[in-house]
């Protein structure tokens, strides 16, 4: 039966990318002599985007005027080629191997965000599972100054199940994750300690959430706190990833699907950050 299965996957997928093949060279329209095709729709979208993203990325930034420049150098190559001026094109032509070295070192501030914002692209982190070591470090730093200080601390990590309907209700941060943030979140003196903090896509989306506590026996619920009994009931509910520093005690746990673990120590800590996918 499972042969039979993988024969049938096999021709439908020969069907399909037969289909998609024709499709790709299939001519929409002319103008004069020139033939439009899908794949020449398709390049154009996709330069359209890449230029776009360069110049959000360059936006605001000294990088804008000294680009400008540069484009404005390539369109004067084009106009001098097409009026024959040899001596004009021989002269842009010799410095198209200094423009690189140029663009490499006055753009290399930049060329790095360009980097980092590739890395910190959701699709790219679920391909290589591109970790952001900076906010673990947040994290754990955070964890044990709270624990230090017997502040209780409630830490959501958004999974693939959305928490639209908590954010709603709770305060907006829209910040990166660093450890004085959540410090001074869970400070017991800040409006905003009395609830959990959702994190997501290395961000600090939200604060003072308010979240479904755990329909425990009423034996077991006497044992837990407010926090615990909220980590738990998400965990019911969602997929997500629920760190829960005591009060009373200092003690750190974690809670996933509807399981908490109590007592982790740094290195417990640091192994269930970096397994995550936020």
């Amino acid at each position: 039966m499972n042969h039979k299965k993988n024969i049938l996957l096999v021709l439908v997928g020969l069907l399909v990318g037969s289909v998609a093949i024709y499709f790709w060279r299939y001519e929409l329209f002319t103008i004069a002599f020139l033939s439009v095709r899908v794949y020449d729709v398709v390049d154009i979208l996709a330069v359209t985007f890449v230029l776009y993203s360069l110049y959000r990325i360059f936006r605001g930034t000294r990088a804008a005027q000294l680009l400008s420049g540069i484009l404005i150098l390539i369109l004067l190559s084009v106009i001098v080629r097409w009026a024959e001026l040899h001596g004009m094109s021989w002269l842009l032509s010799n410095l198209s191997t200094v423009w690189v070295i140029a663009v490499v070192i006055l753009f290399q501030p930049e060329l790095r965000r360009i980097l980092i914002y590739l890395g910190q692209n959701p699709f790219v982190r679920f391909l290589f599972r591109v970790k952001n070591l900076a906010m673990v470090d947040e994290v754990i730093n955070a964890v044990a100054i709270c624990q230090e200080r017997r502040w209780g601390m409630l830490i959501v990590m958004e999974g693939e199940v959305g928490l639209k309907h908590i954010k709603e209700k709770s305060t907006s941060i829209n910040a990166r994750v660093s450890a004085d943030l959540l410090v001074s979140i869970f400070n017991p003196t800040s409006p905003l300690h009395d609830g959990a903090v959702i994190i997501s896509h290395e961000l600090i989306e939200s604060a003072k959430c308010i979240l479904p506590l755990s329909e425990e026996p009423q034996g077991a619920r006497m044992k837990l706190g407010t926090r615990h009994l909220a980590a738990l009931g998400l965990s019911e509910e969602t997929d997500a990833h629920i760190l829960v520093v005591s009060e009373e005690t200092g003690t750190l746990s974690h809670v996933y699907n509807g399981i908490m673990k109590r007592g982790l120590d740094e290195l417990q800590l640091r192994k269930v950050l970096n397994n995550l996918n936020i």
